[in-house]
């Protein structure tokens, strides 16, 4: 769980590719204003994909995807879990012994990308949307649901 959340926060954070010469360093106030209430999908370096959004009270709510394998999973984190420290955007994630905080950077109007503050080997690179592997992770859920229901329903009926 905990890497669950760390990397929702960094990628959804790091809450918000486009050639080298568009990166412009977003400080706390203008990350606020590119990613709140806006849908990215996301991709880390280490396979991790998904989308989701940040909302103005800091929360979190998107999908994400363990090193690019098995099933995507719908998770969502509590208001505070992204909060704004002078200049810096960090995350607030219960169990963790540390508060990590992003450096961000504007990579065209549409993408940004999020590292790990002091560690840019570990960044996340997000683009305006949701992405459709996400989509599709939510609508196969959904139809699992239903077909479940079915089942119990057949399974409670004697006939």
């Amino acid at each position: 769980m905990r890497s669950v959340s760390l990397a929702l926060s960094g990628l959804f954070l790091a809450t918000v590719s486009a050639a080298p010469a568009l990166a412009e360093p977003l400080n706390a106030e203008s990350a606020q204003r590119f990613v709140i209430g806006r849908t990215f999908s996301y991709t880390c370096y280490e396979g991790t994909v998904g989308s989701g959004r940040i909302l103005k009270d800091g929360s979190v709510a998107g999908t994400i995807q363990m090193r690019g394998k098995g099933n995507a999973r719908y998770v969502t984190l509590p208001a505070g879990t992204l909060v704004v420290k002078g200049e810096a955007v960090c995350a607030k994630l219960k169990g963790m012994a540390f508060q990590p905080c992003f450096d961000l950077e504007k990579t065209s109007e549409q993408s940004f990308r999020g590292n790990l503050a002091g560690a840019d080997r570990l960044w996340c690179q997000f683009q305006r949307g949701g992405s459709g592997r996400t989509k599709l992770a939510a609508q196969t859920h959904r139809q699992n649901a239903s077909t479940e229901r079915v089942a119990t329903a057949q399974a409670d009926d004697p006939h």
